[in-house]
C-alpha cells in the first residue's frame, strides 16, 4: 500500500466534508433503505450476521461459567459500542448496491483493500478499547456496591438487583456510565466509518466529522442513538437471534444516514495540512 497514513488522507491534508442538517424524516428513510438493501438478498446477510447472535450466546455462556453473571448485561450492551465496526462490510455492501455493482456477500471482505484501512482499523482499535473499558467500569462498579463475591446464580444475581437498594443504585449507575460510554461512541463514530469507506480522508478527520454531524443535528442523532439502542435489546431478547436481521439493517441503514448527513465529495470541502 503505496503511503501508509492513519491521520490524514493520503495527501497528509486534513479534510472536512460539509455536513447537512438532517430531519426525523431522514431516520426514517435511513431505516427504509436499511431494510430494502437487506431484503435484496437476506439470505446472504444473516450469513454475514450469524456471527452476532453466536457470540452472544458464547459470552453468555463464558461468563455464566466464569463465575460472571454480573457482566452478562454490560456484554449485551457493549454490542452496541463496537457496532459501528462490527458492521463495516456491511456498508461496503449498501456501497455496492448504491453503485449498480455485484453485491454478493463475498464482496463483504473488499474492504480489505480500501487505502483507508489503516484509518478504519485505528477506530477500530479505539471502539474495542472503549468496549473494554466499559467492561471494566460495570465491573468496578458491581465490586463497589457487592464486593468481590461473584453472584451464586442468574436467579439470585437477578434477584438482589431487583429488591435491593445496592441493586437500584447497580442500576442507576450501571446505566448512566453506560450511557456515557453510548454517547462517546456515537459523537465519534455515527459516519465515521462509511466516511473511510467512500472516501479515504484519515481517521481525525473521519471522527471530526461524526462529531460535527451529531452538533449540527443534536435532536435526530439523540433519536438514532435511541432508535439503534432500542432494536439491539428487541434483538438480543430471543437469544441474541433477532440481532441476525437487526445488526444488518441497522448497517445498511448507517449507510444511508451517512448520505443524508454528509455532502458527497464534489461538493466543497476544507483541506488543510496537519
Amino acid at each position: 500500500m503505496a503511503g501508509f497514513h492513519v491521520m490524514a488522507d493520503a495527501h497528509g491534508m486534513h479534510v472536512q466534508p460539509t455536513v447537512r442538517r438532517i430531519t426525523t424524516a431522514d431516520l426514517r428513510d435511513a431505516l427504509r433503505l436499511g431494510a430494502e438493501d437487506f431484503w435484496a438478498k437476506p439470505s446472504h446477510y444473516v450469513f454475514l450476521c450469524l456471527i452476532y447472535p453466536v457470540v452472544g450466546l458464547i459470552l453468555t455462556r463464558w461468563t455464566s461459567g466464569a463465575n460472571a453473571i454480573q457482566l452478562i448485561y454490560p456484554l449485551m450492551s457493549g454490542f452496541a459500542l463496537v457496532g459501528p465496526f462490527a458492521a463495516i462490510g456491511l456498508y461496503e455492501i449498501s456501497r455496492r448496491r448504491e453503485l449498480g455493482m455485484n453485491t454478493s456477500w463475498r464482496h463483504a471482505l473488499d474492504v480489505r483493500h480500501s487505502p483507508a484501512i489503516p484509518s478504519i482499523a485505528a477506530i477500530g482499535i479505539m471502539l474495542v478499547a472503549l468496549f473494554l473499558l466499559w467492561l471494566f467500569t460495570a465491573q468496578s462498579i458491581y465490586t463497589g456496591l457487592f464486593g468481590d463475591q461473584p453472584p451464586a446464580s442468574i436467579g439470585d444475581f437477578v434477584r438482589e438487583v431487583l429488591t435491593t437498594g445496592k441493586g437500584w443504585t447497580l442500576i442507576l449507575a450501571g446505566n448512566a456510565a453506560g450511557f456515557v460510554f453510548a454517547v462517546v461512541v456515537l459523537a465519534t463514530t455515527v459516519v465515521a466509518f462509511p466516511l473511510l469507506l467512500d472516501r479515504d480522508v484519515g481517521a481525525v478527520s473521519a471522527i471530526e466529522t461524526s462529531a460535527r454531524a451529531v452538533m449540527a443535528n443534536p435532536l435526530q442523532m439523540a433519536l438514532w442513538g435511541l432508535m439503534v439502542a432500542v432494536l439491539l435489546v428487541i434483538g438480543s431478547i430471543p437469544l441474541f437471534a433477532g440481532l441476525a436481521v437487526v445488526m444488518p439493517v441497522l448497517g445498511h441503514a448507517t449507510w444511508h444516514l451517512y448520505r443524508k448527513v454528509v455532502e458527497p465529495e464534489r461538493a466543497q470541502q476544507i483541506r488543510r495540512p496537519m
